[in-house]
C-alpha cells in the first residue's frame, strides 16, 4: 500500500506541503491573475517560470525520504492498529459497548487503537522531516549526506514531536472511527470481509474526517519542520505569527489539496491494507 500510495500521489504531497509553508497571501481579492501567479511561486519555487516537464521534476524532492517513510508508516499504522484494537476489545470492549451500545462502543474502541497507535509514529519523524526539508526548504540538506545529517542532527531530527503527536492522535481517532462507523452503517463489523466499494466508502469518509481534523495542526507541524536546522521555531510562536500575519484561515493551506487528492490516496492505500490484511490472514489460518 505504501509503494503504490508513493509512486501514484509523492507530486501531490509535495503541492500540499509547499502551500502549507507558504507565508504569504496566496488569494488576491479581485485579481485572478495575482492568485494564480502567487499559487505558481508557491507550488513550483524556482521552477515556475519553466515549462510543464520542469515544473513537473520539481515535485518529486524527498522521494527517497518519502518512500522510507511511507513505507515504514503504513506497515506500521494500519498494521498495528488492528493488534491495539483486538487489545482493547479483549480488556474494555465489554464496557465499551454496554456504555455506548454495540455500534458506538466498536467505533470508539477502533478510533482509540487508531490514536494510540498515530501518537506512536511519532517514532518515525526523523524521516518525515528530512523529507518535508527535502520538499520545501532543500537548501537545508544540500551537500550533506544522510549520515552527516543524522549524526549532527540527532534530536533536531524530532524537533516538533509534541505538535506531531496533538496532530496524530485526533487525526488517526478520526481516519479509525470513521471507517468503522461507516461500516457499521453498513451492516459490517470486524470479522465481515468489506468488498472493495464497501472499504473505499469506508476510507473516505474516515480520510475526510481525519485530515480536516488534523489540517490546523499539520499547518503547524509542517512549518516547524520548514524551519533550517540552525534557526527554530516553536509552535506557539507559529500559531501566533499565523493569526497575526495571515489569519485564522491560513491553518487550512493546503487543505483544498489534500481533500482532492490526498484524500484519495489515503483512501487508496487505507483501502489496498485492509484487503491484503485480509487476504494474508486468511493465508495463515489455513
Amino acid at each position: 500500500a505504501g509503494v503504490a500510495e508513493l509512486a501514484l500521489f509523492h507530486p501531490v504531497d509535495t503541492i500540499a506541503k509547499r502551500l502549507m509553508t507558504s507565508e504569504t497571501q496566496l488569494v488576491a481579492v479581485g485579481s485572478i491573475s495575482t492568485t494564480a501567479h502567487n499559487i505558481n511561486h508557491a507550488i513550483f519555487r524556482d521552477a515556475a517560470a519553466g515549462g510543464v516537464s520542469s515544473k513537473a521534476a520539481s515535485l518529486f524532492p524527498g522521494i527517497g525520504f518519502g518512500a522510507a517513510y511511507k513505507i515504514l508508516q503504513r506497515v506500521y499504522k494500519f498494521g498495528g492498529q488492528p493488534v491495539v484494537r483486538e487489545w482493547l476489545n479483549k480488556k474494555y470492549g465489554a464496557d465499551m459497548q454496554s456504555e455506548f451500545g454495540p455500534k458506538i462502543g466498536k467505533t470508539l474502541t477502533s478510533a482509540l487503537a487508531g490514536s494510540i497507535i498515530g501518537i506512536g509514529e511519532v517514532a518515525l519523524l526523523p524521516l518525515d522531516m528530512l523529507k518535508v526539508k527535502a520538499q520545501t526548504s532543500p537548501e537545508c540538506l544540500r551537500g550533506r549526506g544522510i549520515v552527516d545529517i543524522f549524526v549532527k542532527e540527532n534530536f533536531n531530527l524530532y524537533r516538533g514531536w509534541g505538535w506531531t503527536m496533538a496532530r496524530n492522535a485526533p487525526g488517526s481517532f478520526a481516519l479509525f472511527g470513521g471507517n468503522a462507523f461507516s461500516k457499521s452503517l453498513m451492516g459490517l463489523d470486524e470479522r465481515q470481509q468489506a468488498t472493495w466499494t464497501q472499504d473505499a466508502i469506508a476510507s473516505c469518509t474516515g480520510a475526510v474526517a481525519s485530515i480536516t481534523v488534523a489540517a490546523p495542526l499539520d499547518v503547524v507541524k509542517t512549518r516547524i519542520q520548514n524551519r533550517p536546522f540552525n534557526s527554530p521555531e516553536s509552535g506557539a510562536s507559529i500559531i501566533g505569527n499565523i493569526i497575526r500575519r495571515e489569519g485564522p484561515m491560513a491553518f487550512f493551506k493546503g487543505l483544498t489539496p489534500k481533500l482532492l487528492v490526498v484524500g484519495p490516496k489515503l483512501v487508496f492505500s487505507f483501502t489496498v491494507a485492509q484487503h491484503t490484511i485480509a487476504y494474508f490472514t486468511r493465508v495463515l489460518e489455513k
